[in-house]
């Protein structure tokens, strides 16, 4: 049934807020702006980041879980104007793909509408409302022009934000955040760009070090056994301010998550969003 309630709001801020509540063990994962990944480790009371550099019109698996049939993948858009060095196009996720197979539900999100398909039925909506939506295994909140929170059956929740910009820009386009809550709640085969750090993830950092730029400065970080050259950065949090963003503190693994990630950032490349 379709609910239209004058307190939607306070129930996404109250989802929101599990994210950064210390009394809750419940960590989020993001993936946000160019796309970068920021992977909380509480108890380091840190965080590892990186991005994914490939081109628009690629899909990315983000989480697959096979235990709950749950999966997440992104559509990468560009910038208006391509720029004339193509290793340097800028790119977001323009539209996500949110799928339980158990359940037969698929969403599918842009920075237009958000389409919901459940078996055979289909329903739309756009940006500009702001409703609750219940049906079996599905929970749906829109808050008008900035966010979106979703769960399926008992699994994870995710949280969508939508980033907007002048219409008019010369060179950008609206995109899409996305942010886990309840991530404890998929299996231990979760896997995809974020869903393998659900699992639990540590670190050490070493030799702290001044790097090219003198407010950022390197480090080797053992992580999986390895070494990595890693960079003190910042990424942005849009979940609070969907329009300016957080800093968070991070460490920054460079090309494409190389050594973190399992495999390659090649490995996680589909042919479509479901």
């Amino acid at each position: 049934f379709l609910l239209n309630l004058p307190n939607v709001f306070f129930l996404s801020l109250v989802a929101l807020n599990l994210c950064i509540t210390k009394q809750t063990p419940v960590i989020c994962f993001t993936v946000d702006g160019d796309p970068h990944f920021i992977i909380s480790v509480p108890q380091k009371e840190d965080a590892i980041c990186f991005n994914i550099n490939e081109k628009p019109g690629d899909v990315l698996s983000l989480i697959n879980d096979p235990v709950t049939g749950i999966t997440v993948n992104g559509e990468l858009i560009g910038d208006k104007r391509a720029n004339s060095d193509a290793n340097s196009q800028n790119t977001y996720f323009g539209k996500l793909g949110i799928a339980n197979k158990y359940l037969n539900l698929k969403v599918t999100v842009t920075s237009e509408k958000i389409t919901i398909q459940n078996g055979n039925e289909k329903t739309a909506f756009t940006w500009l409302d702001s409703v609750t939506l219940q049906q079996e295994g599905l929970t749906l909140i829109i808050n008008k022009e900035k966010n979106l929170v979703l769960s399926m059956g008992d699994g994870a929740s995710f949280v969508i934000v939508l980033h907007q910009v002048w219409k008019k820009h010369p060179l950008h386009q609206d995109f899409l955040g996305l942010y886990t809550l309840k991530s404890h709640k998929l299996s231990e085969q979760t896997h995809g760009l974020l869903g393998q750090f659900f699992h639990p993830i540590d670190f050490t950092i070493l030799e702290i070090h001044p790097g090219s730029d003198p407010k950022k400065p390197d480090a080797t970080m053992i992580i999986k056994n390895k070494e990595l050259t890693v960079t003190r950065g910042w990424q942005k949090d849009y979940r609070k301010d969907p329009k300016h963003g957080i800093d968070i503190p991070c460490w920054f693994v460079h090309n494409n998550g190389a050594g973190l990630i399992d495999g390659v950032h090649t490995d996680y490349l589909v042919s479509s969003l479901f």
